[in-house]
């Protein structure tokens, strides 16, 4: 395709999905005690999961810039005239900023890069319909902007076993109000404006699983949509989740189930379960021009 669309790893795409839209994937880094390896490469979910029971150290880091440049180049080399590189949250990793800096001297006439505000399937569906344009022909400018609008249509809400992982990688920020509640209190978070926030706090699990149908459902406004279910070492609730969905939303194409990789498990621990709801970016796009 005359442009290349790159994404990082933590998009999760589902399998063999990148291979279909010709994406480009950049893998992020872990660390299990010292011991380095690419997230979705050496390592998945899990190993992940069980390094975590074992209480073994895990710790993750963004690509180099010189991974990028490597990647950009790479699909330069292979016939793209230009690039679009998406990325999760600048609030949350400096990956996106390894990427600009990649683009700075590949040449940021060539390369674009986007802050997907997101991650996981907000990020992932943002990387899929910039493919979509893309492969219809866009120009760099047309790509970018298909990317943007599905990032303005996105919501992204999860909920998790224990605040602790995000504790210990700062990830939470103002979220970190909810540490002090009682053990059975489980935290509601969502992606809002690039950083995780909390949303609400409800008393179970099974409650929990309740609302994030409910607000699943308020970010469709009843409109067909695209859905994605996220979990680590939580099958059953996934499926569970995903059926749930199906009934109560408009979505043509059916659920997506998406085990989380060794980065973003890292931080969010097993049990973890979430959902992402991808509205039709068209409206967006009108908005954005």
């Amino acid at each position: 395709m005359p442009v290349a669309v790159i994404t990082d790893s933590t998009a999760h795409l589902p399998e063999g999905f990148a291979e279909r839209f010709s994406i480009r994937v950049v893998p992020l880094h872990v660390l299990i005690d010292g011991e380095a390896a690419l997230d979705g490469v050496d390592v998945g979910p899990a190993a992940l999961a069980e390094a975590l029971a074992q209480k073994r150290i895990v710790t993750t880091s963004r690509p180099t810039p010189g991974e990028f440049v490597k990647t950009f180049r790479a699909a330069l080399a292979e016939g793209a005239d230009a690039v679009v590189s998406l990325h999760l949250s600048s609030q949350i990793s400096g990956t996106w900023e390894s990427a600009v800096l990649a683009a700075q001297e590949v040449g940021p006439d060539v390369v674009r890069v986007v802050d997907s505000r997101g991650t996981a399937m907000g990020l992932g569906f943002a990387a899929l319909h910039a493919a979509t344009a893309a492969s219809a022909g866009a120009t760099p400018e047309e790509v970018e902007k298909a990317a943007m609008a599905a990032v303005r249509s996105s919501k992204t809400v999860f909920v998790v076993e224990t605040l602790e992982y995000l504790r210990r990688g700062g990830r939470i920020g103002a979220a970190a109000a909810l540490l002090g509640t009682a053990l059975a209190v489980k935290p509601l978070l969502h992606i809002e404006d690039g950083r995780i926030e909390p949303l609400e706090k409800v008393r179970t699990m099974h409650r929990a699983m309740a609302r994030l149908v409910d607000v699943a459902e308020e970010a469709a406004r009843g409109e067909p949509v695209e859905v994605a279910v996220h979990h680590l070492a939580s099958a059953e609730r996934a499926a569970e989740l995903a059926n749930r969905l199906e009934e109560r939303l408009r979505i043509p194409e059916g659920c997506l189930v998406s085990e989380l990789g060794a980065v973003i498990g890292a931080h969010t621990g097993p049990g973890v379960i979430g959902v992402v709801v991808q509205r039709d970016p068209s409206e967006s796009r009108e908005r954005g021009r």
